[in-house]
């Protein structure tokens, strides 16, 4: 989150921004030589020093690498990144960094498992203009961020249901869609997550027009998450909670195993080739 300077909130986009140029400086750099030795562009690398954009987050990682300061920068990025989104979202997207347990049903691909070119087309909608382009950038990186708690040490126990709708409406673009086939079957083979298609025989349900989150913590405090018909709700009630856990049973017990929902993405992805 934001910092606190002279009683005014700092977005932390900015306290990134100020970050980078602080150890740029201090490593006796200027932008253009900053530029040639990492690769990146120097109107981008001053663009992310003054706050105006967000970067990916493996650029963070580069530059964590290229000044020695271990994951300093990954860290306020993971700050920085929740300016990019509304305010309930912001507080689900703070709970769902530390989550030990995941579980997660949505009609279509889910964002934590989004291909990078996947991710662009769904966010960019009807953006035509170069600042809307600029836009829809920010919420690919920031969405691609959210992978990144994918990879946290311990990492956590993630199940994810999603609709068989999600497989049978494909990219625009045939490579992006087999991109996203690919990432999708090697994610259901990732340790920590199981994956799981809920078929079209299962017939109507009571998610059919959202998606749930559930999100366990260390301390066994849990929450719900609700998108669907244009709105979000964060649920924290205990006894409402445990009536989304109980209706995320009654889907995964109607979905397909982690076994026959890989093998399902893998005939979708050999129609797709055919």
């Amino acid at each position: 989150m934001g910092e606190l300077v002279d009683g005014q909130q700092v977005s932390g986009r900015a306290v990134l921004g100020q970050t980078l140029k602080v150890l740029r400086e201090k490593a006796g750099k200027s932008l253009g030589q900053l530029a040639d030795e990492t690769g990146y562009d120097k109107s981008y690398l001053s663009r992310l020093e003054s706050g105006e954009r967000l970067s990916k987050v493996t650029v963070m990682e580069d530059l964590d690498a290229y000044y020695g300061c271990d994951d300093l920068l990954v860290r306020h990025w993971q700050a920085a990144r929740l300016d990019a989104f509304k305010d309930q979202y912001k507080e689900f997207m703070a709970l769902e960094t530390k989550a030990r347990v995941m579980r997660v049903f949505t009609p279509g691909i889910p964002g934590l498992l989004q291909a990078e070119d996947f991710a662009r087309e769904v966010l960019s909608g009807a953006q035509t203009t170069a600042d809307g382009d600029e836009d829809v950038e920010e919420q690919v990186a920031a969405r691609l961020g959210r992978q990144y708690l994918l990879r946290h040490k311990p990492a956590p126990d993630v199940r994810i249901i999603m609709d068989e709708f999600a497989l049978r409406r494909p990219a625009a673009r045939a490579k992006t869609w087999h991109d996203q086939l690919l990432h999708l079957e090697a994610a259901a083979m990732w340790p920590n997550v199981a994956l799981q298609v809920l078929p079209f025989s299962a017939g109507a349900h009571h998610h059919m027009t959202g998606s749930l989150t559930l999100l366990w913590q260390r301390d066994g405090s849990a929450v719900a998450y609700k998108e669907g018909n244009g709105c979000s709700r964060l649920i924290e009630d205990p006894d409402e909670v445990l009536r989304q856990r109980l209706s995320y049973d009654r889907l995964r017990d109607l979905a397909l195993s982690p076994p026959d929902s890989l093998a399902f993405i893998r005939d979708a992805l050999e129609e797709h080739r055919s």
